[in-house]
């Protein structure tokens, strides 16, 4: 049992590494899409988002991952700067489209087998342990086009035999698995706003929650997979990441506590419910109803206590105030709430980064983690990622994107909350930075810096870390002075 979480009072003005438990990480995140490159080379089929790239109007700077920042030829160099930081894991995911070319699992790529072995056993080498996801949004693109990708439930079956190719090749090294990253942006993104790939838009209120339900399943049967044929030989464990941005009620009225509520129900109560459950939450079936699938017994019985720990990735928080719902069908609007930035008093909730959608509030991250501790049975918790984004500028010199001072400031108040919610007793048991590197940002292309590395662009893509770089590696190697 929790003890009840004290009040949130001041962060502390200084955080180091003794605020964390002996055996907790601290890692880089990154994903396949965004940084490795080499579409064309080492047998890679083509994912969504390859050919998402090539509509114009879909990336707001017109570019692409083909080249990304170039990890999958420079992946030496970036886990040699890791390890120099003094990192103790990287979080990095593979490319479907690497191992089964066609995502039908007819012949495994043995070029894509041989990257990912070299990647791991040169982390290894290096002291830096691998945290691998199985799918960042990058579904083979004829898993797409000849069954509709997680419109399908026979997808589940083809995830698991990737996953099962993953487990076989690189399990004896990698003791941590992640089945999917953030299963509710492409439910929601790529099925019903179409700003993510595969860019669908046309069924938005019915077609996220087919998706969703899919990616599910495919979790558990991977899981499954994992638990029959591989765990008691290679001593691994295996979770699901998760997002969730803290909600805040508006007021102390009713209304907005339980608008409060209905927010975390649908962000996170929506993946992790029937995980610890074995259903959906009891508002989105009764605000949702036939659109929302149901499970078989045989569904809900592998679903059900389908991880060994979760992932949390979470950036930002909102007062949530209840808001009339007029019949609209969107997500959004049928969970009667608005986000606001602002409290009933008029304070900004905290200072902004460069993304409309992310403001620094970080007392919000200690509000989740305690949140899911108490609603799903104090699992182990990683912070899967955790980070805030500078604007590209054609202007700025390096050396103004290098002093990056409030993204030291984010870290620092992160980490200190992170460290008040272990004294809270949740068990958390490791942090990754979002990102090791600036990368291709999904939909806002390379306009959004999230690096604690910055990349050059037009300079050979070489690599320079930033201050938040060097606040970690004095966290890390036991400095002292690691003021707010």
């Amino acid at each position: 049992m929790l003890p009840a979480m004290a009040t949130l009072g001041e962060l502390p003005e200084v955080v180091s590494r003794t605020d964390f438990p002996d055996g907790f990480v601290f890692g880089v995140a990154t994903s396949a899409y965004q940084v490795e490159g080499a579409r064309n080379e080492g047998g890679r089929g083509d994912s969504i988002w390859d050919v998402f790239c090539e509509t114009k109007g879909n990336i707001k700077d017109g570019k692409n991952g083909d080249v990304a920042v170039d990890q999958y030829h420079r992946y030496k160099e970036d886990v040699e700067l890791m390890s120099k930081l003094g990192f103790d894991a990287y979080r990095f995911s593979i490319s479907w489209s690497r191992i089964f070319p066609d995502g039908l699992g007819t012949k495994i790529n043995e070029d894509g087998i041989a990257y990912y072995n070299n990647l791991i056993n040169f982390m290894l080498e290096k002291g830096i342990q691998p945290y691998v996801t199985l799918y960042h949004w990058d579904l083979p693109q004829n898993l797409h086009e000849s069954m509709g990708g997680w419109l399908s439930e026979k997808i589940a079956e083809y995830f698991a035999m990737y996953a099962e190719a993953c487990f076989a090749n690189f399990g004896d090294r990698v003791k941590h698995w992640i089945t999917l990253n953030e299963p509710l942006q492409t439910t929601l993104n790529g099925y019903g706003h179409g700003k993510f790939a595969p860019g669908r838009h046309e069924n938005s209120t019915v077609e996220p929650y087919l998706a969703a339900h899919h990616q599910l399943l495919a979790h558990a049967a991977a899981v499954s997979v994992y638990r029959k044929k591989y765990k008691a030989i290679q001593n691994g464990q295996i979770g699901l990441v998760v997002d969730c941005e803290w909600a805040e009620a508006f007021s102390d009225k009713l209304q907005d506590k339980s608008a409060a509520q209905r927010r975390l129900d649908f962000h996170l109560g929506w993946f992790l419910d029937p995980i610890f459950f074995g259903d959906y939450p009891a508002v989105m079936r009764e605000k949702l109803g036939d659109r929302l699938p149901k499970f078989s017994d045989a569904d809900r019985e592998l679903v059900m206590d389908s991880v060994d720990f979760l992932g949390l990735n979470h950036y930002t928080s909102r007062y949530i105030a209840h808001a009339t719902n007029t019949g609209g069908l969107h997500y959004y609007e049928i969970q009667e709430m608005e986000r606001a930035e602002q409290s009933e008093g008029g304070e900004m909730i905290g200072d902004k980064a460069a993304s409309e959608w992310l403001y620094i509030v970080p007392w919000g991250i200690r509000k989740v983690l305690n949140y899911i501790a108490k609603k799903y049975r104090n699992l182990p918790i990683y912070v899967t990622e955790n980070g805030m984004d500078d604007e590209d500028s054609e202007t700025a010199s390096i050396e103004e994107f290098l002093d990056d001072k409030k993204r030291v400031g984010y870290f620092k108040g992160y980490l200190a909350a992170v460290a008040q919610a272990i004294r809270d007793g949740v068990d958390i048991r490791g942090y990754f930075a979002w990102s090791f590197v600036d990368n291709f940002e999904w939909d806002q292309g390379y306009t959004k810096r999230f690096g604690i590395v910055y990349v050059d662009y037009k300079n050979g893509l070489t690599r320079h870390p930033k201050s938040s770089a060097h606040w970690f590696s004095h966290l890390l190697k036991g400095d002292k002075e690691n003021k707010i």
